[in-house]
């Protein structure tokens, strides 16, 4: 008799625990079990992590994703944004989005190298044009959306590319002007073994710092140099702490907006086409923040008194003769060749 009561109050507790967890979902049902529509009251809170100061074109655009899908579900969806890295390291951001802690983050695609291995084509030296519309426009082809969709196999969705702009050198007391000038050179690179390839195919000496610890190990001498895009020197002041800064080309600075797969799989297919309509407006607003401040963060940092100079054609040109036989030997998995080919083919098609 006691075991059947214990077992009957068991049950209950089960059914209780269930119901509030019923009570807390993300999404209120019809009567049909058909899930409502954002618009008609769905209630969904999105947890939108990056690592860029709120000066930022990120953030900016983070800002218009916020505004917009807002405004489309009426208020029913709303995001919460965490920048300047407040959710924790960069690799931490990312396991958060992979373990469904946030719902939506923005990385580095060198940073998810990592957990995904595929997207590191974006990062290889000297593939892009240095052009930054004819970039875009790969990015957001069809070449693009084959990376994108190699995130699925880490657990995530991807759901654009989002903008950095190209990548500098920046060193101590060496100015670069060749492959070889990089040699016995200790260079700053983001968690990536790609990069560590690129820098040791160069001559360098590549160590992984956190983002957070660059400036201090800028000034300190911990390494001679490092590379980020123009508006990652100026907002975080790296010209202060450099003796040069080096326009090269050689790489872009990209971010990956991508969602926890298995949160946004579980969306109402309203839900998830607001989601896509919101990152497009707000890719769209960070590339043309980034496009109105470069030139300002270019000037200021020239202003600074740094050695600021351009490669020349030339001496672009040692780069990449180093540098594009990597990107095969780097890139060389079968499926990985079939996603070069087509960004290769795409790149020559905009080139034109």
């Amino acid at each position: 008799m006691n075991f059947k009561r214990i077992l009957a109050l068991m049950t209950m507790l089960v059914v209780l625990v269930l119901a509030a967890c019923g009570g807390g979902s993300k999404s209120d049902n019809n009567d049909d079990g058909e899930a409502d529509s954002g618009s008609s009251g769905e209630s969904v809170v999105i947890r939108l992590s990056h690592n860029q100061p709120i000066e930022s074109p990120e953030h900016a655009g983070a800002e218009k994703f916020k505004e917009v899908i807002e405004e489309k579900s009426e208020g029913n969806v709303t995001v919460e944004i965490y920048p300047a890295s407040q959710l924790g390291s960069l690799r931490e951001q990312i396991e958060g989005t992979q373990m469904g802690e946030i719902d939506i983050t923005m990385q580095p695609t060198a940073f998810v190298t990592p957990f995904v291995d595929d997207v590191k084509v974006i990062d290889l030296p000297y593939l892009w044009p240095a052009d930054t519309e004819q970039t875009y426009e790969v990015l957001d082809s069809d070449a693009g959306q084959a990376v994108l969709d190699t995130l699925e196999a880490g657990g995530f969705k991807g759901l654009g590319f989002w903008p950095g702009g190209f990548k500098l050198f920046t060193t101590g007391k060496t100015e670069i002007h060749s492959p070889e000038d990089f040699k016995g050179l200790d260079i700053r690179v983001m968690s990536s073994p790609l990069l560590e390839d690129q820098y040791r195919l160069w001559g360098a000496n590549p160590t992984m710092i956190e983002y957070a610890e660059v400036y201090n190990s800028l000034q300190q001498g911990v390494v001679d140099g490092h590379e980020n895009p123009l508006q990652s020197i100026y907002l975080n002041n790296y010209q202060e702490v450099q003796d040069n800064v080096i326009e090269s080309y050689h790489g872009i600075m990209s971010y990956l907006f991508m969602a926890n797969k298995a949160w946004y799989d579980g969306l109402s297919e309203d839900v998830q086409e607001m989601i896509m309509e919101a990152e497009e407006a707000g890719k769209t607003e960070a590339r043309q923040v980034l496009a109105e401040t470069e030139d300002e963060y270019r000037q200021s940092i020239i202003d600074s008194g740094v050695n600021y100079y351009e490669l020349t054609d030339d001496e672009i040109e040692k780069f990449r003769e180093v540098s594009v036989p990597f990107q095969e030997e780097a890139y060389g998995t079968p499926e990985q060749l079939e996603i070069l080919k087509k960004i290769k083919d795409k790149i020559e098609e905009v080139s034109k």
